[in-house]
């Protein structure tokens, strides 16, 4: 994987190949971050990144300027490897070892951006979960923006919160506001 823009631009990054991951193409990563690029100031914003992996978004973020980055994800390997990557590069990454489900329901901390990168192949019923508790909760900023990543087979405009969905390759991004 190669950081697209900012700081550590054209950096690569090699993951282990034991972990058990889809990292999100280049292709599909560079149409997101201009989307997001039109709407925020990356030195501005907090970021959450849910269900992180490799870590691919967050170092994006980080290259960027966000200076306040959250990644969680409840594999050992990916939570020690994005540690290990955001040290190495000096990059301010928070790193939580934990299952996403339970983090959304015990933090407090709002975000202006939340992105979701859940396995293609996780329950739909799950996917709404997601939605429902982020903004049950409260998590994401009044001008924030939640994104998450998912196959074209998943479909989640029935959620209230719905704004628009992209599609990049097998890629999708769904887009949700308050």
């Amino acid at each position: 994987m190669r950081i697209i823009s900012g700081t550590f631009k054209a950096r690569r990054i090699l993951a282990p190949k034991n972990l058990p991951v889809r990292p999100t193409t280049d292709m599909a990563k560079e149409a997101l971050f201009n989307i997001i690029n039109h709407r925020y100031h990356f030195h501005d914003i907090s970021f959450l990144d849910l269900f992180a992996g490799t870590g691919n978004i967050s170092y994006e973020f980080a290259s960027r300027g966000t200076e306040y980055i959250v990644a969680v994800d409840q594999n050992f390997h990916c939570t020690k490897f994005i540690d290990k990557t955001a040290k190495e590069f000096n990059m301010p990454i928070q790193v939580i070892k934990a299952d996403v489900f339970s983090f959304l329901e015990k933090t407090k901390q709002t975000q202006t951006i939340i992105f979701a990168d859940p396995p293609y192949e996780l329950e739909h019923s799950k996917f709404l979960k997601i939605i429902e508790t982020v903004f049950k909760n409260q998590l994401l900023e009044i001008e924030g923006i939640f994104i998450i990543e998912h196959s074209k087979q998943t479909d989640l405009s029935e959620s209230p919160h719905f704004s628009e969905v992209k599609s990049y390759g097998g890629n999708c991004f769904s887009f949700f506001e308050n």
